[in-house]
């Protein structure tokens, strides 16, 4: 299921979180929704949807970025239980499965301390990788995200690409990241053959070049 929902949100504020929360809360209405993925208009998919749903069934985990990021904050925090141990912070795409999606539209008590009066910037990439720590998922979170940017040196935004950009070899190089993805099915077989299922930010220019590119090496019909 696709959903298309509507809130004003502000750039590296909790707002951007309530908004995620209510699109899942959404998605969960469908009983038939087993995973929840969040992206944005400049994410693309990486693979068919076949080989997507086919990798994601097939996982014994959720995908939520999460590590450590040292002790910026954690004078305020520790004064609402949220330890200097817990604290994480990671990218906002994430997927997760229906478990952790109920806990995620449900939790208050962490939502009400993140969006207080605490002048930190970014929460919204610090709430959920928090609470992965906060609520122990450590067993059933893979700790990375699913969709890949690149992150420049000292930059507050990843790496845009337009149409001359887009290319075979950034696709392929996209989808396998380090060849080292290390995660195995639930059957207990191989390793995933690839590491990203989607990719951001793409521009709109550089949609002809997609479309182009699809069939033959996206996979697309």
């Amino acid at each position: 299921m696709i959903l298309l929902y509507t809130q004003n949100t502000s750039w590296g504020d909790m707002n951007l979180v309530d908004a995620e929360r209510r699109l899942v809360a959404t998605a969960l209405l469908d009983l038939a929704n087993a995973r929840f993925a969040l992206l944005s208009e400049s994410c693309i998919p990486l693979l068919p949807f076949p080989a997507v749903y086919a990798f994601l069934t097939g996982s014994n985990a959720s995908f939520v970025d999460s590590y450590v990021d040292g002790a910026r904050h954690a004078p305020f925090f520790t004064q609402h239980n949220v330890s200097l141990a817990q604290w994480r912070k990671g990218s906002q795409w994430f997927e997760m499965d229906r478990a952790i999606a109920v806990v995620v539209v449900a939790e208050e008590q962490f939502m009400a301390v993140f969006r207080g009066n605490h002048g930190v910037a970014n929460m919204e990439e610090h709430y959920l990788p928090t609470l992965v720590t906060l609520l122990g998922w450590g067993a059933s979170n893979a700790n990375r995200t699913l969709t890949y940017a690149k992150w420049r040196a000292g930059a507050w935004h990843p790496a845009s690409y337009g149409g001359r950009a887009v290319t075979p070899e950034l696709l392929e190089g996209m989808r396998r990241g380090n060849g080292e993805c290390g995660y195995r099915s639930k059957d207990g077989g191989g390793a995933v053959e690839f590491c990203f299922m989607f990719a951001r930010k793409f521009s709109g220019d550089a949609l002809g070049k997609l479309l182009e590119l699809a069939p033959k090496v996206m996979g697309f019909g």
